[in-house]
């Protein structure tokens, strides 16, 4: 598809930077230039380094921990209305505080809707984003959301892999649509994962709604942070019969001892995209780039183009 080049200038925050130059060349453009100035008790300066008047100005920044990714991508989004951008586009591969979309207990923030508005106040004219924790999130802005989904990249990839006597399957009862989905997509069936926690982060029992018996299954998840539950549910899988079993997730936190718990576990592999950098190696985990996904939704937003295909996960 031929793009209006000429007038785009894709910058990165220091948190994605390995992400935006594989973005702006599968654009095809070389990655603006910017730096970030520190001083010596933590603050910190951003600036463009070359004239961005009048452009449509793409800032790629995932906001995972700590606070500064979204607080420097903030400053990115100020510092391109100050010099006079034409549009700004927040490109944020995972957005960070997703799982704060709600009130589930009295006298807590809504950390999602906070960081919304905060975007939209400072100045972002449109956003892309890629597997929201939750589908609200988008109604929180009052600017287009372009939600794009891992679907895109994990589809393919599992088509591919050509597995006999396949199953897929969700971690927990709230992924059951995303589980459903896939399995829809594929012409297979699916399983639930049940869990009960008594507080958070700590798993005390899952069990299993459905077959997986002489199966060869995937779970399907958006994030995978301590990896207590995904790793869990794949020991339960195993033990109801599985032949094998695999994870697909679309962000790694991978936080306390998720590394040792994923390389302890009896997963085959586990497939995770670029939207954050991973801390460690780990021989199970195999990353899928999702750079030309981002370049296509900019080439098609810059050329006024429908991106209603990309989220249709039946046509893959």
């Amino acid at each position: 598809m031929p793009s209006n080049k000429s007038n785009v200038s894709i910058f990165s925050g220091r948190a994605s930077r390995y992400l935006a130059e594989n973005i702006a060349k599968s654009f095809g453009i070389e990655l603006g230039k910017s730096i970030v100035t520190e001083f010596s008790d933590g603050e910190f300066q951003t600036s463009f380094e070359e004239n961005i008047r009048g452009r449509d100005v793409f800032i790629v920044q995932s906001t995972f921990p700590p606070a500064d990714n979204f607080f420097e991508l903030l400053m990115m989004i100020d510092a391109a209305k100050r010099a006079s951008a034409r549009k700004i586009i927040a490109v944020i591969p995972y957005f960070g505080y997703g799982r704060q979309d709600r009130k589930d207990k009295p006298r807590v923030s809504i950390a999602s809707k906070m960081n919304a508005d905060l975007l939209t106040t400072v100045g972002i004219d449109r956003l892309i984003t890629l597997d929201l924790h939750a589908d609200q999130i988008q109604g929180f802005f009052n600017v287009p959301v372009d939600h794009l989904y891992a679907s895109n990249i994990f589809i393919p990839f599992l088509r591919n892999l050509n597995l006999p006597d396949l199953m897929l399957a969700s971690p927990d009862t709230g992924g059951t649509r995303r589980a459903a989905s896939y399995a829809k997509a594929l012409n297979t069936g699916f399983v639930i994962s049940y869990k009960h926690r008594t507080k958070p982060n700590v798993v005390d029992e899952i069990r299993l709604i459905g077959e997986v018996k002489g199966k060869n299954v995937i779970l399907v998840d958006d994030i995978i942070d301590t990896a207590g539950t995904i790793t869990r549910a794949a020991e339960v899988i195993m033990q109801e019969g599985a032949k094998s079993v695999r994870a697909f997730c679309t962000h790694p936190i991978l936080s306390g001892d998720a590394y040792k718990r994923i390389k302890e576990s009896p997963f085959t592999e586990v497939l995770v995209t670029d939207t954050i950098p991973l801390k460690q190696n780990c021989d199970k985990i195999t990353v899928l780039s999702t750079a030309k996904l981002f370049a296509e939704v900019i080439k098609r937003v810059q050329n006024r183009k429908s991106i209603s295909s990309l989220f249709n996960i039946s046509k893959l």
